[in-house]
């Protein structure tokens, strides 16, 4: 568990670039605004917004100066009843953002004592969030999911460049798996999130490089590698473009 402002904390590509994690998510909004990019799809969002992400889901978002929240991290071995779907809650009611309210506050207080079976009563109240969530979803449904084909095309895109991205495979190549053409494709995505097929496949890329040169002591040239890079000078190129700044002194600043 920790603020939103704390992820982005020196490093907003943390946040805004795309990419996934191993475990389910849950982001509560309580000040200020910005955009999300979740399954391909991007969003505006606002104070009291709630938005699950399950694992494995590609994501991004902005997070301005005037914006303040929770991230709830439910972990890689979660048993909580969950949706498997992202989704977005635009919470109206006071009664229900003080109830969430209560179960965060819950939640923290009991990860910072060390009383006995402080971890046993996190757990419950991890519990109590996800009942939280599937009732909302039910009383006021998920803001954005709608039956579009061009969403549910992106969708299917962004889980197999979940799978793919690392192989080195173009946009192209994705396309062809899913039984469309570049252009279909490029075209729904632009509709969806205002971004190319191209531009979500090499920011999700990016992110991963900039993710091992900060985390890892890989040669640059076997993180391009390890990414589908064709050569060091290509991914030095497109880091490049991306970044404003080399792979070397992007690593160096970290």
């Amino acid at each position: 568990m920790s603020t939103i402002p704390r992820l982005a904390m020196g490093d907003r590509w943390r946040v805004e670039g795309m990419r996934s994690l191993e475990e389910p998510c849950f982001l509560w909004f309580n000040k200020g605004q910005g955009r999300i990019t979740l399954a391909g799809q991007t969003r505006g969002y606002t104070a009291h917004n709630g938005i699950f992400i399950p694992k494995g889901v590609m994501h991004g978002y902005e997070v301005g100066a005037q914006v303040f929240g929770t991230a709830v991290f439910f972990g890689t071995q979660s048993d909580h009843d969950l949706p498997k779907a992202p989704v977005h809650l635009r919470i109206r009611e006071v009664l229900a953002q003080q109830e969430l309210i209560a179960i965060l506050e819950s939640l923290q207080r009991e990860l910072d004592s060390d009383q006995p079976g402080h971890m046993r009563a996190a757990r419950a109240f991890m519990h109590l969030l996800s009942v939280w969530i599937e009732r909302q979803v039910a009383r006021v449904g998920d803001d954005g999911q709608k039956n579009q084909a061009s969403r549910r095309l992106v969708a299917k895109f962004t889980a197999l460049m979940e799978q793919k991205f690392r192989t080195g495979a173009g946009v192209g190549e994705l396309a062809g798996e899913l039984g469309v053409t570049p252009t279909h494709l490029t075209r729904c995505c632009r509709q969806t999130s205002g971004r190319s097929a191209i531009d979500l496949l090499q920011d999700r890329r990016i992110f991963e490089a900039r993710k091992l040169l900060a985390e890892t002591k890989m040669p640059v040239h076997v993180i391009g590698t390890s990414l589908g890079f064709s050569s060091a000078a290509y991914f030095t190129r497109a880091f490049q473009t991306r970044t404003g700044t080399s792979p070397r002194e992007f690593r160096r600043s970290q």
